[in-house]
């Protein structure tokens, strides 16, 4: 039996490549502003070759949000894999993973919030992402002593609360001039562990 090559397919590199011209332009325009002819040009393909892989723009942002969100279930599959560092070093450090993901992808990241509203998959991909955060922030806030009861203070309750907090400082910081990522993580991070030591 023949093994399959663990070389990307070319279709996956040129999708890859979409994404990433995608990306690089929303550095510099608006999801309005934003054509399928500037993404496809960016990609080195033709217009029509972009649409064997997306539908439209918007199934371009979806794909680029989606892509980006992984990096962030990622960091938070790992926080829940470390049992052993006292909680508050687990907050932080993923405090900090957050902070990484948007000093790399601030522009698709303000997007997702910007465009989650109106568009149900980049929505439902956000609310996902936050939530599947959340879940692995309960545990260290239950490590940590908090009740992990199902009232308004319980840990469920606080890290929802805490990671819907995290992630509107950080789309602040985004959309500000100045892009102080570092005074939100130091906020963000003071706030949680306010909470972690009552």
């Amino acid at each position: 039996m023949g093994r399959r090559s663990a070389a990307p397919r070319k279709g996956d590199l040129r999708e890859q490549a979409l994404l990433d011209a995608a990306e690089a332009l929303l550095e510099h325009t608006g999801l309005e502003e934003l054509t399928v002819e500037a993404i496809a040009k960016g990609a080195g393909i033709s217009r029509g070759s972009l649409y064997f892989y997306f539908g439209n723009k918007h199934e371009v942002l979806a794909a680029l949000v989606e892509r980006t969100l992984r990096t962030i279930r990622a960091a938070a599959d790992s926080t829940a894999q470390d049992a052993t560092s006292p909680p508050v070093e687990v907050m932080e450090r993923a405090v900090h993973g957050v902070e990484r993901v948007w000093r790399e992808h601030g522009t698709v990241m303000r997007a997702a919030v910007d465009y989650s509203a109106l568009h149900p998959v980049i929505g439902a991909a956000w609310n996902d992402t936050v939530d599947a955060f959340a879940r692995t922030m309960t545990q260290v806030l239950a490590r940590a002593g908090i009740p992990d009861g199902s009232g308004p203070d319980g840990a469920a309750a606080l890290a929802h609360a805490l990671c819907w907090l995290t992630e509107r400082t950080f789309y602040r910081a985004a959309c500000s001039p100045e892009k102080d990522y570092s005074a939100a993580t130091a906020t963000t991070v003071a706030i949680w562990r306010r909470v972690m030591s009552n």
